[in-house]
């Protein structure tokens, strides 16, 4: 045997994948990073900030200061203090000199409100891993598994024409046989091609991955829309007059009518509500373009595979409209491309086979390692 042959045997047997670990199936990403991204910040910025508001809280005390007349006693006046936080309702008059009052309850509930929005932007991340993460997992296992054990098939049936070639007696029949079965397809393992083929036909994964984006789009405008009406009607009145001359107190002469009554924690709720406003009008691009990134394909990565003889979705031209669940899979494919082993692989041989000069003889990588393996000098030129 040649020195060629020797060190061919040696390169691809060192070109096998080894055996995946056991560790790929807890390592796979359910959630694209920008979705994560998503998550975090909306989740995580109301929830932060709640928690400086309500830690101001607890250390600054009393969160009203009411100006009690100076013959009231200091029991008098933090009574005064907690009927005014109790009822937060502003006595004023209007243009023609009505009485009119205006509730101000929404500054009281304002911090709790906060945790209802980050409770409303949890929901599309429990919907994405309770409805598709677990079908997801599957696909995305099955799939990585296939593409790696395709590209060691590759390999082997590389070995296998390699003595085949060096123990026969007619080259030029050999390359003859070998064109002949690739026109009748015979290193073809239509499997995962198939598999992937019937998932252009499925749509639970971007059914689902629209509506978590469209719900998250939803909380995101609805949470937007409610902080600009709070900074309409309530966020500009720091200073309301109270009333006191309710029940027991009604008919005593020496209370003022009205008591006027400043809120300490104002400018902090605005600063809040500014905060958390402007940051998630800032995060309705990036889910809107979450959204549109189902509306085209990622050939990139199919055509690396198209390499491999079990891979032909882009030369027979089978990708049909990118809205199904395969073009999700692609997206999450791209996001665990860590967990491909053989993705590296071809890339590089990929980048090899555009430096190529002669690349009308390499089509697959069946050809461009029965190349590497010495058969070149007997394959006929085209």
């Amino acid at each position: 045997m040649s020195l060629s042959h020797t060190a061919a045997e040696y390169m691809l047997s060192d070109a096998l994948l080894p055996d995946p670990s056991s560790s790929r199936a807890k390592g796979l990403r359910l959630e694209l990073p920008s979705d994560r991204l998503l998550k975090f910040v909306t989740v995580g910025l109301p929830l932060c900030l709640v928690s400086l508001a309500f830690a101001r809280e607890f250390s600054a005390g009393s969160q009203i200061s009411c100006f009690s007349p100076t013959n009231f006693t200091g029991k008098q006046s933090a009574y005064t203090d907690t009927a005014c936080w109790d009822s937060l309702i502003h006595h004023g008059f209007d243009a023609e000199g009505r009485a009119v009052t205006k509730s101000l309850w929404a500054l009281k509930v304002f911090p709790y409100s906060l945790l209802v929005v980050a409770v409303l932007m949890y929901l599309p991340y429990l919907l994405w891993r309770y409805a598709a993460a677990p079908a997801l997992h599957c696909d995305l296992l099955f799939i990585i598994d296939e593409l790696d054990k395709s590209y060691n098939r590759s390999v082997r049936l590389v070995q296998h024409m390699k003595k085949v070639q060096q123990a026969s007696a007619e080259p030029e029949r050999f390359w003859e046989e070998y064109e002949r079965a690739r026109r009748e397809r015979y290193f073809e393992f239509p499997l995962l091609e198939r598999y992937l083929s019937c998932k252009q036909h499925a749509h639970a994964l971007v059914f689902i991955y629209i509506l978590r984006n469209l719900l998250l789009l939803l909380f995101l405008a609805a949470t937007c829309l409610y902080l600009v009406f709070l900074h309409l009607n309530i966020f500009f009145q720091d200073e309301f007059s109270c009333s006191i001359k309710t029940g027991l107190l009604q008919a005593e002469p020496h209370i003022p009518s009205l008591i006027p009554c400043k809120l300490v924690f104002f400018s902090v709720f605005q600063i809040i509500s500014l905060s958390v406003g402007s940051v998630y009008v800032l995060l309705i691009p990036i889910v809107i373009y979450n959204a549109l990134q189902l509306c085209q394909w990622d050939k990139g990565l199919l055509s690396v595979y198209e390499m491999l003889p079990a891979f032909d979705l882009l030369s027979r031209r089978m990708l049909t409209c990118p809205l199904n669940d395969l073009n999700v899979i692609l997206l999450f494919l791209r996001a665990n491309i860590s967990e491909l082993t053989s993705f590296s692989r071809l890339n590089a041989v990929s980048a090899l086979r555009e430096a190529t000069a002669n690349k009308e003889d390499i089509d697959t990588v069946i050809d461009f390692m029965t190349l590497l393996a010495g058969l070149e000098t007997t394959k006929p030129k085209h």
